[in-house]
C-alpha cells in the first residue's frame, strides 16, 4: 500500500487548480516518507469509527439499560438514533470537504467525536446519552467520507479500488473483535468505560491525523460541480451506487434476522451465533482480499458484475433450501458467507467508481453513496422484519432478492454513459 501511496505522489497537479490555491494545500505527498506509510492504517480505522462505535458497546446495552432504569426500546435509541445520525453527518461532512478541504474537516469531525464519547460516559440520564450519542454519531461521520474522499484524490478508480478492498479486509474484522473488546472492558471497568475508551480511540485518531493527514483536495474552494441530485441523475454513479446499497442491504437483512434465525429457529448458543457470525466475516474479508489481486486486472465493472452473480446465486440457494424446508446452521452461514464474499468484490469497487468521475465533489459523491447505503439498508431491513414468521423463509427470501436486484440493476444502468467531471478527462 506504500507503493500506492509513493505512486500518487508523482500525479500531476491538475493545471485548472495551480492558480490560487496555497502551496501547502496542492502537495498532497508533502507528508514525510516514514509517515506516509501509516496514512492507510489511519483511513481505515476511521472508515470503520462508525462500525467500531456501534458494535463495541452491543455488549454494554443490557448493563445500561438497567442502570438508568429503562425499556429496551429507548435503549435501543442509542443505537437506532446513531445509525440515522451516522447517515446523515455524511452529507454534511462530505460537501464541507469539498468546499474546505479534507483534513480541516476531518479533524474537527474527529474533535466532535472524541468530545462526544467522553459525554456518553458521563450521562447522568438515558436521555441525555442518548443526545450525546447522536452528536458521537455527527463526529463519527466524518470519516468514512472524507476518508474515502481522499482515497480518490490520491488515486485513479482503478487504484482506488484496490486501495479500497484493502482497507476493508481490516474492517471486516470490526464486527469481530470490537464486541469481544468491548466486553473486556464492561467486564473490567463497566458499561461506562465503553465510552471513555471510544473517546480515546476518537482522540488518538485526531492527534494522528494532525500529525500526518495531508491536504489532498486541489480543488478546495474552486466551486461545486452540482448537487446530490444532480449526481443521481448520471446512469453510471447511480449504478455503482445502487449495486453497492442493494448488496448491503441484503447482507444487513442477515445481521439483524441472523439472531433469531440461528438462536431462536436453529437453537444454537450465543457462543456458536458468535462463531457463525465471524464466519460470514470471513467470507467478506476474503472477498476484499481477492479484489486486492484481481481488480486491477479485470476492471471495476467486471468485479461488481461477478460479485453480485456470486451473490444473487448464493442467495437463491439459500431461499430455496429454506422453502424447502431444509434448516441447518450449514443451509444459512454457508451460503451467506458465499454472498459476502460476493460483497467483498462489490463494495469497493462501486465506491471507486462511484466517485471517481467527480474529482470536484468526491466528497459528495462518496457522501451520497455512504447516505443510501446506509439509509436504504436500514429501511430495507425494518421492511424484512415486519415479515418475521418462524421460519428462515423471510430473512433468506430477503437476501436473495437484494442479491437478485443487485445484479440486475447494475447490469441495466452500468449501459449509461460515463459522465466525467469537467475539471478531468479521463477514458470510459
Amino acid at each position: 500500500m506504500e507503493e500506492l501511496l509513493l505512486e500518487a505522489r508523482q500525479r500531476p497537479i491538475p493545471d485548472g487548480c495551480r492558480q490560487g490555491q496555497p502551496q501547502e494545500q496542492i502537495q498532497w505527498g508533502g507528508v514525510l516518507r516514514e509517515r506516509s506509510r501509516f496514512l492507510p492504517l489511519l483511513l481505515t480505522a476511521i472508515v470503520g469509527l462508525g462500525a467500531l462505535s456501534i458494535d463495541m458497546f452491543l455488549p454494554s446495552l443490557p448493563a445500561m439499560t438497567l442502570a438508568f432504569g429503562s425499556d429496551a426500546a429507548t435503549a435501543q435509541l442509542t443505537v437506532t438514533l446513531f445509525l440515522a445520525g451516522l447517515a446523515a453527518a455524511q452529507l454534511l461532512w462530505g460537501p464541507l470537504s469539498d468546499r474546505l478541504g479534507r483534513r480541516r474537516v476531518l479533524l474537527t469531525g474527529l474533535a466532535v467525536y472524541a468530545a462526544a464519547g467522553t459525554a456518553c460516559a458521563f450521562a447522568p440520564s438515558m436521555s441525555l446519552l442518548v443526545a450525546a450519542r447522536v452528536v458521537q454519531a455527527l463526529g463519527a461521520g466524518s470519516g468514512p467520507v472524507i476518508a474515502r474522499a481522499v482515497v480518490r484524490d490520491l488515486y485513479e478508480p482503478e487504484r482506488a479500488a484496490r486501495v479500497l478492498a484493502a482497507m476493508g479486509t481490516a474492517q471486516a474484522l470490526t464486527p469481530i473483535l470490537a464486541p469481544m473488546l468491548g466486553g473486556w472492558v464492561h467486564v473490567l471497568a463497566g458499561w461506562r468505560a465503553v465510552f471513555l475508551v471510544l473517546g480515546a480511540f476518537g482522540a488518538a485518531f485526531l492527534v494522528t491525523a494532525w500529525r500526518i493527514v495531508p491536504e489532498t483536495n486541489v480543488y478546495a474552494g474552486a466551486g461545486e460541480g452540482g448537487g446530490l441530485a444532480a449526481l443521481l441523475r448520471h446512469p453510471r454513479y447511480a449504478a455503482y451506487v445502487a449495486a453497492a446499497a442493494l448488496m448491503f442491504s441484503g447482507q444487513f437483512a442477515f445481521i439483524t434476522g441472523s439472531s433469531f434465525a440461528l438462536i431462536t429457529i436453529l437453537g444454537v448458543s450465543p457462543t456458536v451465533y458468535g462463531l457463525c457470525f465471524g464466519a460470514v466475516a470471513v467470507g467478506l474479508m476474503a472477498g476484499n482480499f481477492v479484489s486486492v489481486r484481481l481488480g486491477p486486472r479485470l476492471g471495476i465493472d467486471t468485479m461488481i458484475g461477478g460479485g453480485t452473480m456470486i451473490a444473487a446465486a448464493a442467495g437463491v440457494v439459500m431461499a430455496a433450501l429454506a422453502w424447502a424446508g431444509v434448516a441447518s446452521v450449514a443451509t444459512v452461514i454457508a451460503p451467506m458467507f458465499c454472498y459476502a464474499f460476493g460483497l467483498g468484490w462489490v463494495l469497493p469497487n462501486a465506491m471507486a467508481g462511484a466517485i471517481g468521475p467527480f474529482p470536484r465533489m468526491a466528497g459528495l459523491a462518496a457522501a451520497g453513496a455512504g447516505f443510501v447505503q446506509l439509509t436504504g439498508s436500514a429501511l430495507y431491513a425494518i421492511a424484512v422484519s415486519h415479515t418475521y414468521d418462524g421460519t428462515l423463509r423471510p430473512m433468506t427470501t430477503a437476501v436473495a432478492t437484494a442479491g437478485i436486484a443487485a445484479l440486475v440493476t447494475f447490469a441495466l444502468l452500468r449501459r449509461g454513459p460515463v459522465v466525467l467531471d469537467s475539471t478531468e478527462r479521463r477514458r470510459p
